[in-house]
């Protein structure tokens, strides 16, 4: 009887990146987050500002950002169509995340540990051993394949440092490119979807079909919490009595008062100047928990301009919010009333500035929407608008999936509407994450990776021909 062979379909080849254990690492950089951890896992480890402290001439990350100092200016290393602006930055703030904080301490080179001094305090080494083991140690992700997130308008320049950068200074075996909406559409189980992305800095709209993206379907605007953020200040500068926003730092302590009431408290000195920048960061925190306890998205019938719909707007339940100084307020109508520009331009606060953060009509969610399902081809809208999939921080605001819902079906009347939305506010706020986690995990992908040896033969251009 011949002897079975062993099956070689399971084999890896040698030529491929690839091995049972994955130790992939997946890095999402945003505007107001940069979120890292490892693939196959189900949340990011690491969750820290994309902005940063900047203190004579010296970089803080992390929570380092949150105490005011003299002479701090808190900085971002992206612009706010989370495209990559400071480099320098950006490469140090991630190797925060990725080197300091998710690799395990490395060994002290023989060289400095102590261990091999001689009495006369020289080290028993010459210095080519001692050189050549430190190069060792010098990469610090080498073990590591790294998966990064990108917006679908990324440069391909800014392709290119990226991988460079992966390959070149931390050494990783392997590289893969991918764009937001895709892992968002995978995270949602979907190979094809409309992508609905409302994030801190923009809303973007984007078509996938078979996992790629459909170029011409790509929409953004500046719908995002950022405006929203805007909204509120302007919706408090109206209001009476008018709302004086302290941020919680400045406060040192407070008494309870009662509703609009003044503030009662005791300021908080410094014996410093505080930067603008920081007190509009500090700021934008205060500002997102209100988004997040009290604002609400008008959920119908019509719109909230609708004839009769403030008068039933008014008698609806309020929040209660307290500000950092211990003021309070209850919010009714306006808390509807403040979200309504996402959908209705007309219906927006104005802001009394001629900046990015006014809107158009274009700009509005309905319309970014129409006009990604108008630059792909008619048959592929019914699937498209079959699965939706909403992600980003910003759509966890009360009741916007209700009224996205309310707008396509007046939008698209006769067509089946289907919206996928994660109930996990994790998983909304995370989703590109997730779907890069999903993807860097599955064994099907390992023959995907661009490897070390290819990256070498064809340079940092291969970004472009292959993700």
């Amino acid at each position: 009887m011949a002897q079975q062979q062993p099956l070689s379909s399971s084999v890896q080849p040698t030529d491929i990146y690839g091995g049972d254990e994955v130790s992939a690492l997946v890095l999402d950089p945003g505007y107001c987050h940069t979120r890292a951890g490892f693939a196959g896992e189900e949340m990011p480890k690491q969750l820290v500002p994309s902005f940063y402290a900047h203190v004579d001439g010296h970089d803080l990350f992390g929570d380092e950002v949150l105490i005011p100092r003299a002479n701090l200016e808190v900085r971002n290393y992206m612009n706010k169509d989370s495209v990559v602006e400071d480099w320098d930055a950006a490469t140090k703030l991630w190797e925060h995340v990725l080197v300091k904080h998710l690799q395990p301490a490395r060994p002290t080179p023989p060289n400095k540990n102590g261990l091999n001094v001689s009495d006369d305090g020289d080290v028993a080494m010459d210095e080519a051993d001692s050189a050549e083991q430190t190069d060792g140690l010098e990469k610090p992700l080498a073990e590591n394949p790294l998966l990064m997130t990108e917006a679908p308008w990324n440069a391909p320049k800014a392709r290119e440092k990226a991988i460079e950068l992966a390959m070149e200074s931390w050494g990783c075996p392997a590289f893969w490119h991918s764009r937001t909406p895709v892992l968002a559409s995978f995270a949602a189980g979907k190979a094809t979807a409309l992508v609905v992305d409302v994030g801190g800095a923009n809303t973007s709209v984007t078509a996938i079909h078979d996992g790629m993206v459909l170029k011409r379907s790509i929409q953004r605007s500046p719908v995002g919490g950022l405006w929203l953020s805007s909204q509120i200040r302007a919706m408090w500068e109206n209001s009476d009595p008018k709302v004086e926003l302290v941020p919680t730092f400045m406060v040192e302590s407070k008494r309870p008062v009662e509703a609009n009431a003044p503030a009662d408290y005791r300021p908080r000195k410094f014996n410093f100047p505080i930067s603008d920048s920081f007190r509009a960061f500090e700021e934008e925190r205060v500002l997102t928990d209100f988004k997040e306890s009290v604002v609400e998205v008008w959920r119908g019938p019509g719109r909230y301009q609708a004839p009769g719909n403030e008068d039933y707007a008014r008698g609806q339940p309020g929040r209660v919010f307290e500000m950092p100084d211990g003021s309070n307020q209850m919010w009714r109508h306006e808390r509807y009333k403040v979200a309504e520009g996402m959908w209705d331009d007309m219906a927006a606060y104005s802001t009394g500035v001629s900046d990015e953060l006014r809107l158009t009509k274009q700009q509005t969610i309905p319309n970014l929407i129409r006009q990604s399902l108008e630059g792909v081809d008619v048959d592929l809208r019914p699937n498209l608008l079959g699965n939706i999939v909403v992600t980003g921080g910003t759509s966890l605001l009360n009741g916007f999936n209700d009224r996205l819902n309310l707008e396509l079906t007046a939008m698209y009347p006769g067509i089946k509407i289907k919206i996928h939305a994660a109930g996990l506010s994790s998983e909304r706020r995370f989703g590109a994450w997730i779907g890069g986690s999903i993807l860097a995990s599955l064994g099907t992908f390992h023959q995907m990776w661009i490897s070390k040896k290819e990256y070498e033969e064809n340079g940092p251009g291969i970004v472009e021909k292959r993700c």
